[in-house]
C-alpha cells in the first residue's frame, strides 16, 4: 500500500502537469521541486496494491477527447496499481483523518476488503453526529479492483 496524505494541485489546462505536492524544502531547508507530477506518475511500475489519495480532489481531473479523464487515479493505475482510493471534493482535514484512521482499522485488523472497508468507516462516520453530513464521508470513492 502506498498512501499520500498531501495536497494536490490540478492543471486542467496541462493535465500532464496536475501534481502531488511533496517537500517543498530538503534536509537542509533548500528550496527544491517537491512535485510528484501526472507525467511523472505514469512512468512509475508500482507493484502496490492500492493507493490512497487523502488529499483533496484527487479523482478529479480533465476530459480529454480520445483518452478519457486524465487523473492522479488514471496515472496510479496506468502505473500498475490496481486500485486506488481518491477523493472527489475538497476534504475536511480532521473528518479525513478519522476517516482513514477507520478505513486502515478495518482494512488490516478486521482483514476487510478495500471497498468493504472504506463502506464501514463511511458507515462509522456518517453515526457520528458532528459527521453527518455526506460532505464529511462521501467524498471518497474507490476506483478500479474492488475485491
Amino acid at each position: 500500500m502506498v498512501h499520500f496524505a498531501t495536497h494536490t494541485v490540478l492543471n486542467d489546462d496541462h493535465p500532464d502537469l496536475s501534481s502531488l505536492v511533496l517537500s517543498l524544502v530538503d534536509e537542509r531547508g533548500n528550496p527544491q521541486s517537491g512535485f510528484l507530477r501526472l507525467r511523472d506518475i505514469y512512468n512509475l511500475k508500482l507493484s502496490a496494491e492500492l493507493v490512497v489519495l487523502s488529499a483533496c480532489e484527487t479523482a478529479l481531473g480533465k476530459e480529454v477527447k480520445g483518452e478519457g479523464l486524465m487523473s492522479m487515479v488514471r496515472g496510479f493505475m496506468y502505473s500498475g496499481t490496481p486500485r486506488v482510493l481518491a477523493s472527489l471534493w475538497k476534504v475536511d482535514d480532521e473528518a479525513t483523518a478519522e476517516l482513514m484512521k477507520e478505513f486502515y482499522t478495518q482494512l488490516l485488523e478486521h482483514g476487510l476488503t478495500p471497498a468493504a472497508a472504506l463502506r464501514q468507516a463511511q458507515i462509522a462516520q456518517m453515526q457520528k453526529k458532528s459527521r453527518q453530513s455526506p460532505y464529511y464521508w462521501a467524498g471518497f470513492q474507490l476506483q478500479g479492483e474492488w475485491k
